[in-house]
């Protein structure tokens, strides 16, 4: 029945064997924690603890399920069976039903999901009378959710100057009294939402003394999975719970503390020993999932933290690979680099696309990544976020671009007729439709004419905003005939009012979905940049072809063999064999939003130590000395994070173009057999380029030349194509045109009234 106490090593053995009193067991990255955890219960219930009288709680059902069926493994089916062990919303939604009758709702009550508080929430600010633009149901959910997770009731929202100057300053001062009415309206409806699972157990463990002196001589052992991740809503229940035996075991590790913005409080881990006093520490220091190399480079940033539990983690795996860091001159050929990689790395090590995973700070980084990984043919996946292409915001501003190059596009004008809303609804929009196919028309063409329809013109309240929008798009069409893609693209995204619309939501999915708008303004800006002469000219219309081209992704292969794209958020817990972090900029990661607090910057370092540790043998890490924001060419210093890594772990590629890199593949050091590089002493080793990130003043932009005066036989210099030579100039109609032989990429035909280029040498 022991047997599985052998596969441990000791600093497990003594963190499974004991059982009693407060243990924290602080757990590095791919050090066992599940592991750990398991095999604790295990032995509980080995040495004679029934199962009922243990308390598991985990983060997510797929955690539970796994440790359940391990256990069952070691014990057998008929004992596990009967252990308490779920999430947190499952665990106390269970009691919440078994003591129904203490809490004034029924024991069938239901339970609603984001989306039905969403709804719910519309209903209220509908009924309200106020505007849905300011009251967001997404930040307002937000809102509320935060004081559900504080115990902050609506009663003592109303009331509190806090929110009340908070909800005033962001001009929605009615929240407290729709938090007050959706409170209200989920106990009409018999519901609670996911926070008042919690909320409500605290309430219940508060008022009923009984209740929780119940439940607290049942759970005779208490195990927390992610303790680092806990709220205080949660954290106070797990305190209750343990009060009377204090036999409660928490596992988790400050340095994977990543979700502040979910209420994740850092300060429960922290606080355990102060809370317990004479409680056992047990360090889980050894990985076994990374190299040496990747281990180490890991421990030299977290320890730029000042707030942690100190902890030595290392590895006994081969040393591994050093680890890249590539330094590209743009944001695209950034993912140029990417992609090649990953051809050169399959091919030559024997890899499959499912060893591969590529790791950004936000959504709207994965946009240049699955172009280049389309163009070499290779297949991906987007996990925790839709491809970029596909995303909503995205899809209506090429909604309106759409409307702009083909008015006709009846599917593109049902999208964005009323969006930012103008006071077109779906009855309007059905009107219209129903007109445009009687008479055999498109809906632009109803909406130029309306006055000429009776029952459309007759209705008073709709002929404004149909007058409105039809103004806004014959802006636009007259507009588009003069200016390129970028500039039509960047006046629309203001003109339609899509980007005050996503600037003023300030929730993670606000902020995600500006990025993202941002990102697409860089994505046709980088078009135009780009664009060969050969292909015609960099107008609107051009560029939906290409996007129309690349949005047709590839489906994914039955074997399931992609290339894995993810938040670095969405892959904690997870493992690959080969990490690309990319982006790994300032301003950008950490974000622009952190560096200027230092509680919120050791949460990026957090963040970044968490994707470094994703890696099992290879990390290649990047950045672009330029790129795109909003259009116009930022020039982003490496971020410091990179600086913070210790150099001996670091192979830099720097100032180097795409088609020289790694020419000669350095010698695979994982073999056992190969001997291990030696390593340099401090004064020959290879330095990184960034000396002191923090006090390095920001690289100087890359400033264009004047090209009235261009000639052939000049040196010109591109920022993706790197340097060339003037080998032609040709006058085409009013455009001139220049054919220019880069040294990296050939030939290129560029049009001057859009190239960017820099006169080296005349």
């Amino acid at each position: 029945m022991k047997d599985y106490l052998n596969g441990l090593n000791p600093a497990q053995h003594e963190a499974v064997v004991n059982t009693k009193g407060p243990a924290l067991v602080i757990a590095g990255a791919g050090s066992g924690k599940t592991r750990v955890l398991t095999f604790r219960i295990a032995h509980l219930l080995n040495n004679g603890t029934r199962p009922s009288e243990i308390l598991a709680l985990t983060f997510t059902n797929k955690a539970a399920k796994e440790m359940k069926a391990r256990i069952a493994e070691i014990v057998g089916s008929d004992v596990a069976k009967y252990l308490w062990m779920g999430t947190f919303h499952s665990v106390f939604a269970r009691i919440l039903r078994s003591e129904s009758e203490k809490t004034g709702f029924p024991s069938n009550f239901t339970i609603y999901d984001s989306a039905d508080s969403k709804n719910l929430l519309k209903s209220i600010i509908k009924e309200l009378q106020l505007d849905s633009a300011v009251y967001k149901p997404n930040q307002i959910l937000g809102k509320i959710s935060s004081a559900k997770n504080d115990l902050i009731s609506a009663e003592s929202y109303k009331t509190n100057n806090h929110f009340i100057t908070r909800d005033r300053n962001s001009k929605q001062p009615e929240t407290g009294r729709i938090y007050q009415i959706y409170t209200q309206r989920c106990k009409k409806n018999s519901a609670m939402d996911f926070d008042d699972l919690l909320l409500n157990t605290n309430i219940l463990f508060r008022d009923h003394l009984d209740v929780l002196d119940k439940y607290q001589k049942r759970y005779k052992y208490l195990l927390v999975d992610e303790y680092q991740d806990t709220n205080y809503s949660q954290y106070l229940i797990i305190k209750k719970l343990a009060a009377l035996h204090h036999n409660v075991c928490v596992v988790g590790d400050d340095a994977q503390s990543i979700y502040a913005f979910r209420g994740a409080k850092i300060e429960n881990i922290f606080n355990f020993r102060t809370d317990y006093p004479e409680h056992k520490l047990f360090k889980l220091e050894q990985n076994y999932r990374s190299t040496q190399n990747i281990v180490n480079a890991a421990n030299s940033v977290i320890a730029k933290n000042n707030k942690q539990i100190q902890k030595n983690v290392f590895s006994e795996k081969h040393e591994g690979e050093l680890i890249d860091v590539y330094e590209a001159y743009t944001d695209a050929e950034e993912g140029y680099i990417v992609a090649n990689k990953i051809t050169d790395m399959r091919m030559a090590q024997q890899f499959h696309y499912k060893d591969f995973a590529i790791l950004y700070r936000t959504n709207a980084q994965s946009r240049v990544f699955e172009e280049s990984l389309r163009k070499k043919n290779i297949p991906y996946r987007i996990f925790g976020g839709l491809s970029f292409y596909q995303r909503k915001e995205i899809k209506d501003i090429l909604a309106y671009c759409r409307i702009v190059v083909n008015p006709n596009d009846n599917e593109a004008l049902k999208r964005v007729i009323n969006y930012p809303k103008r006071g077109i609804g779906a009855s309007s929009i059905a009107k219209i439709e129903a007109h445009a196919n009687h008479t055999g028309q498109s809906m632009w063409q109803i909406v130029k004419d309306f006055e000429k329809i009776v029952d459309i013109k007759s209705s008073g309240r709709l002929l404004k905003p149909l007058a409105q929008f039809r103004q806004l798009v014959l802006d636009f069409v007259i507009k588009n005939q003069e200016i390129n893609a970028s500039e039509i693209v960047q006046i629309i995204v203001k003109d339609t009012g899509m980007l005050k619309d996503l600037y003023v939501d300030k929730s993670p999915e606000g902020i995600s979905r500006y990025e993202n708008l941002q990102e697409l303004t860089n994505a046709v800006q980088e078009f135009v940049s780009d664009f060969d002469a050969l292909e015609g000219s960099p107008i609107l219309e051009n560029y939906l072809q290409n996007v129309a081209l690349l949005s047709d992704q590839d489906k994914k292969s039955e074997e399931n063999d992609y290339v894995s794209l993810m938040t670095i958020h969405s892959s904690k817990g997870l493992e690959f064999k080969n990490v690309f972090l990319v982006g790994v900029e300032e301003e950008l990661f950490p974000s622009q939003m952190s560096v200027h607090s230092a509680h919120e910057l050791e949460e990026e370092r957090r963040l970044f130590y968490v994707a470094v540790t994703r890696a099992e043998e290879n990390l290649i890490i990047s950045c672009a000395k330029s790129r795109f924001r909003w259009g116009q060419v930022s020039s982003p210093k490496p971020s410091r994070f990179i600086n913070e890594i210790d150099a001996q772990y670091l192979d830099w590629h720097v100032g180097t173009t795409s088609k020289n890199f790694d020419k000669k593949p350095r010698e695979y050091r994982g073999n056992k057999e190969l001997k291990s590089k030696q390593k340099l002493p401090n004064s020959q080793r290879k330095l990184s380029p960034i000396s002191n990130v923090q006090n390095t003043s920001s690289s100087s932009a890359f400033k264009t030349s004047t090209l009235t005066n261009l000639k052939t036989g000049d040196i010109v210099e591109h920022q993706k194509f790197g340097e060339g030579k003037v080998i032609e100039i040709n006058i085409d109609g009013n455009s001139v045109v220049a054919i220019v032989d880069f040294k990296n990429v050939g030939q290129k035909q560029l049009l001057l009234k859009f190239a960017k280029l820099k006169i080296i040498k005349k």
